[in-house]
């Protein structure tokens, strides 16, 4: 009786959870950007759907491995204790076979659709968050999100290379803006959620270090965000809109990260605002583009 409770209970919800769709959302809206970004002609709309649907798969399938991994920790934490393996409505067995489904049709389009460099750097962004960051980094240092990071800032580069299939140096200059982002992007959610990360004994920053020295470190690497944010102008990939929108985005990134310093509850405040700093960093960029393209074909 309880098999048959537990099958009737498994949604699609579920699986889809296993996916991390928003996080993916955002990655999905940066590889777009990227593939927008790599060219002033139109591109192909098989690779701008399947090129995204196999980036998308892949990603989907890391996160099932996250999720995998991390189900006897995820019952301590109120952010992930309702995750569906968490709470039993899907077997660990169940994940494993959704996620090497997802991976190997993610990896299948990319060979097919786009090329076969986007599919190995997607593998590898794939492998490098769900099992060297997963699996051994996160319990192994309190810089895990810092190293890791690299794997979540490589969608970008992923759209970009899905249509042109080169790797280009403008490509590389949007991953380093989101390798910055991300440490004081999640040691802004880290700080709130201390308690819960030292109760499931991972060496977050803020548990190994203290609330104060991590706060330290959001400010220094949101100044350095500021100045890696400058780097696409001074290569002249970008025009005076994004220099000011994104010098703009960053002095507010850095008042938050002020604010928390004097307020240890804004610690969530902050995290909202990085997702919302990098959603509108990136549509500004797009803007910048095709205001150039748009004046150099006036010209």
């Amino acid at each position: 009786m309880s098999n048959v409770e537990t099958t009737i209970a498994v949604t699609w919800r579920d699986y889809l959870e296993l996916c991390k769709p928003n996080v993916v959302a955002l990655m999905i809206l940066t590889s777009v950007i990227g593939m927008l970004l790599s060219t002033t002609a139109s591109i192909p709309m098989q690779i701008l759907i399947f090129g995204n649907l196999g980036i998308a798969l892949c990603a989907g399938s890391a996160a099932a491995v996250n999720h995998i991994v991390d189900r006897n920790v995820d019952d301590k934490m109120a952010r992930t204790a309702s995750r569906p393996i968490a709470q039993g409505r899907l077997d660990p067995k169940q994940a494993v076979i959704f996620a090497m489904v997802t991976g190997l049709a993610g990896m299948a389009i990319l060979i097919v659709f786009t090329n076969v460099l986007t599919a190995w750097l997607t593998l590898a962004s794939s492998v490098g968050y769900a099992f060297v960051y997963t699996m051994f980094l996160k319990r192994a240092t309190p810089q895990n999100i810092v190293i890791g990071g690299l794997a979540g800032a490589a969608p970008p580069l992923l759209g970009w290379v899905a249509v042109t299939g080169e790797i280009h140096h403008n490509a590389l200059l949007l991953v380093l803006i989101i390798f910055a982002w991300t440490p004081p992007h999640f040691w802004a959610l880290a700080i709130h959620r201390k308690e819960e990360y030292a109760k499931a004994d991972i060496p977050m920053l803020p548990v190994t270090h203290g609330e104060r020295y991590t706060k330290i470190n959001i400010l220094l690497y949101t100044v350095m965000l500021i100045v890696v944010t400058t780097l696409p102008y001074l290569t002249g990939m970008f025009g005076w809109l994004y220099l000011a929108g994104s010098l703009l985005l960053g002095g507010r990134f850095l008042y938050w990260g002020i604010v928390m310093w004097f307020d240890k509850d804004s610690g969530m405040k902050t995290f909202r605002f990085s997702i919302v700093y990098l959603m509108v960093l990136f549509a500004l960029m797009l803007v910048d583009h095709y205001l150039i393209e748009t004046a150099l074909y006036i010209a």
